[in-house]
């Protein structure tokens, strides 16, 4: 049962990598992506998308630097600590997420052409636990 949960996971792992790249024309990589898709809730600081992300302040930089230079990203002065810089989405931006969000909308109608009402909840509640566990060792490891 653990060999084949493994590699299940790495096999879901690696479809759901080679959907995203279906539509990463810039080639962004994971990071530059996970940041974007925080960034889609609204303003952040460096300090907290290194936090929830789970990476340096260092790598972080670094990927700010790219998505400025690709027009996805935009950064000015945090008004109440102008030695931060509030990090935001730009229409570049969010018109990827949109594109991204629409190959979601697919995975989704065809996730709902294989699985029943009672398979999709079960999926959506073990991933749920799975990704809530990922999550809080990742933020355990950052403290």
């Amino acid at each position: 049962m653990t060999d084949k949960l493994q590699e299940i996971l790495m096999d879901l792992q690696c479809e759901l990598v080679a959907e995203r790249n279906l539509v990463n024309p810039d080639q962004l990589t994971w990071v530059q992506y996970d940041i974007l898709n925080t960034l889609r809730s609204g303003t952040a600081k460096p300090s907290l998308l290194s936090q929830q992300l789970g990476i340096t302040r260092t790598k972080l930089s670094k990927s700010l630097v790219a998505l400025r230079e690709m027009n996805y990203v935009e950064q000015s002065p945090n008004i109440s600590d102008r030695r931060e810089m509030d990090t935001k989405l730009t229409d570049n931006g969010r018109q990827f997420l949109a594109s991204v969000s629409k190959k979601h909308t697919e995975l989704l109608a065809r996730a709902q052409q294989v699985w029943n009402l009672d398979e999709q909840q079960h999926f959506i509640e073990s991933a749920d636990k799975l990704i809530r566990l990922l999550r809080e060792e990742r933020q355990k490891n950052a403290e």
